[in-house]
């Protein structure tokens, strides 16, 4: 499935090099204003002209871009991005005397980093809204056989003012699954932490630089699995619930994310004693629960304070440092509908422990109404 998807792929990349055409911008499109841009290029909010259809037009650099990666961008975005939260090309593409230009769906509403307000994040509702949306997303991605590689708040986009339905975009980085790539380190939270190798390959490098040693560091290569957008998943929860990130960079080197390995192998090895002392017990118990019990004796780190035990089971399956262990974007799912947040977990309580009262309440009311009920039929 997943070769047949890249050869798939290859011929509607050699196919459509042959009937590329050069138009001029302006005779075709009335360009109305920049959408963004950054390293790959740019994207223009424009309308057609004689269709009258808003749509957003990228513009790769010429001079940057090759006509490979860009028709390998725009053939993904047409062919197999058909699900409502993907972003998907329009079926126009050509060239100008300086950039490479494709057509797609316009977010006109901007993109998630927009509304996520710093150290508060954004509602809890809207959180598990876009989180169900993008799980659907990133898993029909996966079941075609790709990877996207680069999710993060600004490559999602916004179809409408209260981000009720989003759209993930942005294919340039996207590879088949299984397909081998060069390991590339970056100092983010996104980066996942299997790439740190590629941290100390560069050190290494740098270190050769400054004693005057020319000779190169081999290259390190890695294998694109589906673990890589569940771990993007994972830090993008973590970011629309406290409008910030719970380290700087998924390396040993940083203190906070080193304390929340050492947190997670305390779990895991609790985990597992318990497993073999009881398994009976145990094999019915979901991770919510698992995790809910041992918050009292392996609080998890500050950083994830306010965090409710449902949503640290969730984090604990998609930030599993080891790839091959971590969960399937579709695992989000399972956690939808409960608190996120320890507020409202506390909310929640409170509200059932009133609903509780009140039902108790009528229940003595209506018991009280019986036993008045059998004496006055006892007086007739």
């Amino acid at each position: 499935m997943t070769a047949a998807a890249a050869l798939e792929l290859d011929e509607l990349c050699f196919l459509s090099a042959q009937s590329m055409s050069s138009l001029k911008v302006s005779e075709h499109f009335q360009v109305v204003k920049l959408l963004g841009e950054g390293s790959y290029g740019k994207v223009m909010l424009a309308v057609h002209r004689k269709r009258g259809t808003p749509m957003a037009l990228k513009f790769f650099p010429r001079q940057s871009t090759s006509l490979a990666s860009f028709l390998r961008e725009y053939n993904l975005s047409l062919s197999y991005c058909t699900h409502p939260s993907l972003t998907r090309a329009l079926g126009i593409f050509f060239s100008t005397p300086s950039y490479y230009v494709f057509a797609q769906q316009a977010g006109l509403y901007g993109d998630l980093y927009s509304v996520i307000v710093s150290e508060v994040g954004v509602d809890e509702d809207c959180v598990q809204r876009v989180m169900s949306q993008l799980s659907g997303a990133v898993t029909h991605l996966h079941s075609l056989g790709f990877v996207h590689r680069d999710i993060k708040p600004e490559n999602i986009f916004l179809c409408d003012s209260s981000c009720r339905w989003v759209k993930l975009g942005d294919f340039g980085l996207a590879r088949a699954i299984g397909s081998t790539v060069r390991a590339v380190w970056y100092e983010s939270p996104f980066c996942t932490p299997e790439v740190e190798c590629a941290k100390e390959a560069e050190k290494e490098m740098e270190r050769r630089q400054s004693e005057g040693n020319e000779e190169e560091v081999e290259d390190i290569w890695i294998t694109v699995e589906p673990s890589i957008d569940s771990w993007a998943l994972g830090m993008l929860v973590y970011c629309l619930l406290t409008g910030c990130f719970p380290w700087e960079e998924s390396t040993h080197d940083d203190r906070l994310y080193r304390r929340y390995k050492e947190w997670f192998d305390r779990e895991a090895e609790k985990e597992e004693k318990t497993r073999h002392l009881d398994w009976s017990c145990n094999e019915n118990q979901d991770s919510y629960t698992i995790m809910k019990e041992n918050h009292r004796d392996n609080p998890p780190p500050s950083q994830f304070e306010g965090l409710s035990p449902l949503v640290m089971a969730l984090l604990k399956e998609l930030l599993h440092p080891q790839p091959k262990h971590r969960g399937s974007p579709e695992e989000i799912l399972s956690y939808l509908g409960g608190p996120w947040l320890m507020e409202t977990e506390r909310e929640e309580k409170r509200k059932a422990e009133a609903a509780e009262k009140e039902a108790k309440q009528i229940r003595e009311r209506g018991a009280v109404e019986k036993e008045l009920l059998r004496e006055g039929r006892g007086e007739r």
